[in-house]
């Protein structure tokens, strides 16, 4: 299981996340690669209040004592992604939305899906 967290994060650029709630994708954690210096781990929020047609998530620092908003990652019915926000290079927000798709196949049924 090891073996497969190290190739999992060298390929994928994260290495966990944790669930608060696996019936519904409302939040999770990711470690995200950073570009120029070591990483951090990002707290990603399902924003309930966006629509039907708009599926969006909060980012989030996650240890800090008043987390600052680091924009989010919105997604439409086909599944194109927009990060709205500044904080986060164009790699960083792959590895971001790359995260959020894969988790959401792999905890959801198919009728909940983005």
């Amino acid at each position: 299981m090891l073996i497969f967290l190290v190739l999992l994060a060298n390929y994928f650029h994260f290495c966990f996340a944790m669930v608060k709630n696996t019936g519904l994708v409302t939040e999770a954690k990711v470690w995200l690669k950073g570009n120029n210096g070591p990483g951090e781990i990002i707290r990603i929020v399902l924003d309930s209040g966006i629509g039907s047609k708009v599926t969006a998530y909060n980012l989030y620092n996650t240890f800090d004592e008043t987390p600052d908003y680091l924009g989010r990652i919105l997604f439409d019915a086909e599944g194109y992604w927009i990060y709205d926000g500044s904080v986060f290079s164009i790699t960083e927000q792959e590895q971001l939305a790359k995260f959020i798709i894969d988790y959401v196949k792999k905890h959801m049924t198919s009728s909940e899906l983005l």
